[in-house]
C-alpha cells in the first residue's frame, strides 16, 4: 500500500495511536456470531491479526476445525523459560449489530471525540488490540517478555466458544504447553466508587447454562375456541422465568468486593446492592454477581396469523453462582411447571480463584505503577470467557484488559448494546499497563 494507508487500504491518521488503529482494523471486520452454527466467520480477522504476529517475527499457526472458524496462535520466547507459559488471550467474534440502532456505522471503526466507536470496540477487539501492540512494544524495543507468553486468538466465544476454544483445547492442547495461568477480557478496567477511582480484577466467573424451554399443544385454526395453545403455554413460562427474582448468593469473592467498595464509598450498610450503586454506571454489572440471573433472550413460534401452532420454544440465558448448577435447574423446572421441557443448549463451568498470588500481584503492581495509589479489589464476572475452555488444561484465567476510564462512562453497559466505544487513551493505557505486565510477570 502507498504511504498513508494501513493494509486495509484504510487512510491513517498520523496522529492517531496504533492500538486505536487496530483495534479500529478489527472491528472493520464483520465477525458477527449469531450463535448456533450461524456466523460469519472469523477468517479475514484471524489473518490479519497472524500477519501482524509475522511481521514481528513469530510463528503463526491457524487452526480452523470448521470453515471460517478461524482460531490463530503464535509463542513468544520469553526470558526465563523455567517459568511457566502464560497465555494471554481473546476472541475475534463479536455479537451482531443493528445498524438502524447506531448512531455510527457499527462495523466502521470510526474515531470520534476522542472515542473508538464499532461493535467489539468494548467486546473485545479493544483488547486484541492492546495484546498484539503490547507484545510489538516489547519486541520492536529488542527485549523479551519474563516468560513465554502464548498468544490465541479465538473464534466463537460469543456462542459459548463450542466451535471455537472449546475445539481448541480438544484437538490442540499442544498449543497451551508448559502454561498454568491466562488472561483475558472483563477485568482490569476502572469504576468510579462515589468520587474515588478503582480498578476491578476479575478471579472468577459464574456458570453458564443455555436453556430451550419447549411448550407443546395442539394445532388448530385461529378462529377456534382452544385452551391447548403452546404459545400460551410458552408465554406463561417465559413469564415465571422473567420474574423470578433469585436470593443473594455471595462467594468469597463477592464478600471482598463488597469489603473494597465499603471502604472506597465509607458506607457501613451490609446490603450488597445498596453498596453496588455507590458503583455508578458499574451497579448493575456488579449486582448480577451477587445472585443467578435467569433472562429470556428469544421466543420462535407459529408461521402464519390464523394458524395455531403445536410447539413453541424459547431461550433463557442462566449465569449461576459456580456450584449451584443444579439446583437452579431443579428450581427452574419447578417455576415453568412440568409440561414445559427444558433443553440444555450449552451448560459451562463457573470458576473462581482466590485474589492472591504471584500472577495477582504482578498485575496489581502493574495498575500501581501507571495509576499510583489507585486500589485494586477482585470481583465475580456474572458472564463468561474463554477461561472456562482452558480450565479443562489446568489454566487457571483471570480478566485483565486494563482500561483506565472517564467516570461517568457506562463502560459495562456498552457489552453487547448499542453505540459501543471506548476512549483512545484508554487503550494507550492499557497497552502501557499490558506491556508493563508483560515485561515483569
Amino acid at each position: 500500500m502507498a504511504s498513508g494507508f494501513d493494509s486495509l487500504g484504510h487512510m491513517i491518521d498520523p496522529l492517531l495511536p496504533e492500538v486505536a488503529r487496530i483495534a479500529s482494523d478489527l472491528i472493520r471486520f464483520d465477525t458477527s456470531n449469531f450463535g448456533g452454527g450461524n456466523a460469519k466467520g472469523e477468517r479475514e480477522a484471524a489473518e490479519y491479526v497472524g500477519a501482524y504476529l509475522e511481521g514481528l517475527g513469530l510463528v503463526v499457526e491457524y487452526f480452523e476445525p470448521i470453515p471460517r472458524r478461524t482460531n490463530v496462535m503464535a509463542r513468544v520466547t520469553g526470558r526465563d523459560r523455567d517459568k511457566p507459559a502464560l497465555v494471554v488471550h481473546g476472541h475475534l467474534d463479536v455479537v451482531p449489530a443493528m445498524a438502524e440502532d447506531w448512531s455510527v456505522d457499527p462495523f466502521a471503526g470510526t474515531v470520534a471525540d476522542g472515542m473508538l466507536w464499532g461493535r467489539g470496540a468494548v467486546d473485545m477487539k479493544n483488547m486484541n488490540a492492546m495484546i498484539l501492540t503490547a507484545v510489538a512494544e516489547i519486541l520492536r524495543a529488542g527485549e523479551q517478555p519474563e516468560r513465554d507468553l502464548i498468544l490465541a486468538f479465538f473464534a466463537d466465544e460469543e456462542n459459548g466458544g463450542v466451535e471455537g476454544s472449546a475445539l481448541v483445547v480438544q484437538q490442540r492442547p499442544e498449543w497451551f504447553a508448559g502454561a498454568t495461568a491466562a488472561i483475558s477480557e472483563v477485568g482490569g478496567y476502572s469504576i468510579t466508587v462515589d468520587d474515588r477511582r478503582a480498578y476491578l480484577l476479575q478471579v472468577g466467573e459464574k456458570a453458564l447454562i443455555w436453556i430451550r424451554l419447549v411448550a407443546r399443544g395442539r394445532a388448530g385454526h385461529g378462529s377456534r375456541l382452544h385452551e391447548d395453545n403452546a404459545v400460551t403455554r410458552l408465554a406463561e413460562a417465559v413469564a415465571a422465568i422473567g420474574r423470578t427474582r433469585w436470593p443473594l448468593r455471595l462467594t468469597p469473592t463477592t464478600e471482598a468486593l463488597l469489603e473494597g467498595l465499603r471502604t472506597l464509598s465509607g458506607r457501613s450498610t451490609d446490603d450488597p446492592d445498596a453498596l453496588a450503586s455507590a458503583a455508578g454506571p458499574a451497579e448493575a454489572f456488579l449486582r448480577s454477581s451477587f445472585r443467578t440471573t435467569t433472562n429470556p433472550t428469544a421466543l420462535t413460534a407459529g408461521y402464519k396469523h390464523n394458524v395455531i401452532p403445536e410447539r413453541a420454544e424459547a431461550l433463557i440465558d442462566v449465569r449461576v453462582i459456580p456450584g449451584t448448577e443444579d439446583e437452579v435447574l431443579a428450581e427452574l423446572q419447578s417455576v415453568v411447571g412440568h409440561d414445559i421441557e427444558i433443553q440444555t443448549v450449552v451448560r459451562d463451568i463457573g470458576m473462581e480463584t482466590p485474589f492472591e498470588g504471584e500472577l495477582v500481584e504482578a498485575m496489581v503492581a502493574s495498575i500501581g505503577r501507571h495509576d499510583p495509589g489507585v486500589p485494586v479489589i477482585p470481583y465475580l464476572l456474572g458472564a463468561g470467557t474463554d477461561n472456562k475452555a482452558l480450565a479443562a488444561l489446568g489454566i487457571t484465567g483471570y480478566g485483565f484488559a486494563p482500561l483506565r476510564l472517564p467516570a461517568d462512562l457506562d463502560f459495562t453497559g456498552m457489552f453487547h448494546g448499542v453505540d459501543e466505544r471506548v476512549p483512545v487513551e484508554s487503550l494507550v493505557f492499557g497497552q502501557r499497563v499490558l506491556a508493563d505486565l508483560l515485561r515483569t510477570y
